[in-house]
């Protein structure tokens, strides 16, 4: 399949199946300008895979899990690679995890994915399809460490209800560059709530298109960025058809010496796009010195008649009138600032509805407010 262009965004102006379609970054490029490029280990020049990626589903019992073949039909139908890494994926990978939850049924509790690096370089790929007026849950928990690579496709169909949690726990030297990508049908209900923890060099790239009317996207998302840590989220909303809604939070706490964190979202709403309503906002809390936030919100309108359409990036240091209101009440400072940042974090940490992650997400907020 070759090149498709895109008129509007210069970010996403071109997709293609074919790695040599798209050509190796060099930094100066828009998409690729807050990317540290020499920490990819090579991923964007066409690193060869010499490496695993373990993946174990545990899957709720209406759904069906199964190994397929990249020449399965199901697979890579509903996304279309938009820059070189995950062309390079879609080459790259040799089996896919395809996830299926039948017509009408509601799953009775999460499925799993982990995804668990073994070292070297790895490309995967996921496909989650729900059929019309399913309802389910997938967790993909990623852990250890890799150069790893992939795409994730999310297929909702009319009527159905998914919730994703894709949570990055990697070991510190791990690299990981991912697409996950959504399709709605008509009034589907998609719930991403992206949680970026561990690893060296994490690059997330959530986006949601729309088939039909009625759709209804919420992606949030949490972060936590240390020392020399780089984390990035680029985020695309694309509005092309009538009466859809999406909402966009995303919030994040850096720390000490080289601490990076960029957030880069867009949402676009076309001219056939009539009443559309969208909203998207980024704060950022900064607690020490020697880190950099980048977060760029883009809004492109081209139709007059929306239901309502706005953006927000706010960052910032704590505030020393909050740490003195707690700590003239007796509370000692570390025990104040531990305060304010989770209940800034905790307002999407409280969003999340499977007791077991919102509560693992809260301790590793607390463990990173340790160090």
């Amino acid at each position: 399949m070759g090149v498709e262009t895109r008129p509007l965004s210069t970010l996403h102006e071109r997709t293609s199946y074919d790695v040599a379609d798209f050509p190796v970054p060099t930094g100066r490029e828009e998409e690729w300008r807050f990317t540290p490029l020499r920490r990819l280990r090579d991923l964007h020049k066409g690193a060869e895979a010499d490496g695993k990626v373990v993946v174990d589903v545990d899957a709720a019992p209406e759904v069906k899990v199964e190994t397929v073949g990249r020449t399965d039909e199901r697979v890579g139908k509903a996304y279309v690679p938009a820059d070189r890494v995950s062309a390079q994926a879609y080459a790259s990978f040799a089996q896919a995890t395809l996830i299926t939850v039948p017509k009408e049924v509601v799953a009775t509790s999460p499925t799993v994915v982990t995804l668990r690096g073994e070292g070297g370089v790895a490309f995967g790929h996921t496909t989650v399809v729900l059929e019309p007026f399913a309802q389910a849950t997938v967790v993909l928990d990623h852990i250890g460490t890799a150069t790893y690579a992939d795409n994730v496709e999310f297929v909702v169909g009319d009527g159905a209800s998914l919730s994703v949690f894709s949570l990055q726990n990697w070991a510190d030297d791990a690299v990981h560059l991912s697409h996950q990508h959504a399709r709605l049908g008509r009034d589907a209900k998609f719930t991403s709530f992206t949680v970026s923890l561990g690893g060296d060099v994490v690059r997330i790239a959530p986006s949601v298109a729309y088939d039909a009317p009625g759709g209804d996207a919420e992606l949030y998302g949490v972060y936590f960025v240390d020392k020399d840590q780089h984390i990035e989220h680029r985020l695309l909303v694309d509005h092309t058809t009538p009466n859809c809604r999406s909402r966009v939070d995303y919030r994040g706490a850096l720390q000490d010496e080289g601490a990076h964190t960029v957030w880069i979202g867009d949402v676009i709403i076309r001219a056939e796009a009539e009443g559309t309503d969208t909203y998207e906002l980024n704060r950022n809390l900064v607690l020490t010195d020697g880190t950099r936030v980048d977060s760029v919100p883009n809004l492109e309108i081209l139709t007059g008649e929306v239901a309502g359409a706005g953006h927000a990036s706010a960052s910032g240091r704590l505030d020393d009138q909050h740490l003195f209101y707690l700590q003239a009440r007796g509370i000692p400072h570390d025990v104040a600032r531990r305060m304010v940042v989770r209940g800034f974090l905790g307002q999407l940490v409280d969003k999340i509805t499977v007791p077991d992650i919102q509560e693992q997400v809260r301790t590793a907020i607390d463990k990173e407010l340790d160090r």
